[in-house]
């Protein structure tokens, strides 16, 4: 009678994967490469997520010192730049954030939690005074506010000599200042205070949609 002992199985077969950890992790990290690739690489290409809205342009040298201090302050801690497209929200907040808005964010300031409210439209929605006094002491507008106070803002000089590098940067990664606007941006800030700067920020968010 003959041996029927099946063969030793060779070359690729799934008992080999099945049986080895680190090729079973490696091909999964494979398609998860390929994965990521096909649904990211598109966005590169697609006009409606590489293009700025109309209106929207780079920030100034006053909004982008703004900005600055928004993320050293860590502001995106508790206050998102994102309007999802959901009823309750479009109503609170106004229309939705779509990516054309955010061409010229690096990085972008989208957040991930709200203890205090979505900031994407709060552009116009307020008056400078009423900025000042909120950012030094919010109970002042918002009684029930946990937010902190940021009185040192007001004292605090904007540092004109970071801004032409600042935006030199952003101009290698896409953002189209011109050599007059780089020029400019030291005087632009002189003798400004953190506070001016940041409510200058607050105050153009969210004007290109409405």
């Amino acid at each position: 009678m003959s041996d029927n002992k099946p063969s030793a199985a060779s070359g690729f077969s799934h008992e080999k994967v099945e049986t080895s950890n680190f090729l079973m992790v490696v091909l999964i990290l494979l398609v998860i490469a390929i994965g990521g690739l096909v649904e990211i690489l598109p966005l590169f290409f697609q006009k409606s997520t590489t293009e700025a809205v109309k209106g929207v342009l780079p920030y100034d040298a006053m909004q982008l010192a703004g900005r600055d201090i928004y993320i050293r302050e860590g502001c995106y801690n508790c206050h998102s730049q994102m309007i999802r497209p959901l009823r309750a929200e479009t109503l609170r907040y106004g229309h939705y954030s779509v990516a054309g808005e955010f061409v010229y964010d690096h990085p972008f300031q989208w957040g991930s939690k709200r203890t205090g409210p979505d900031l994407h439209r709060v552009g116009g929605r307020y008056s400078d005074e009423w900025h000042r006094i909120h950012l030094n002491n919010p109970r002042d507008v918002v009684p029930e506010s946990n937010m902190p106070a940021y009185p040192w803002l007001e004292k605090t000089p904007v540092d004109p000599s970071v801004m032409a590098p600042r935006m030199r940067a952003l101009r290698t990664v896409g953002v189209p200042y011109t050599d007059a606007q780089i020029d400019a941006a030291a005087a632009e800030v002189k003798g400004k205070s953190e506070q001016e700067a940041l409510i200058a920020y607050l105050q153009v968010l969210g004007l290109a949609l409405k």
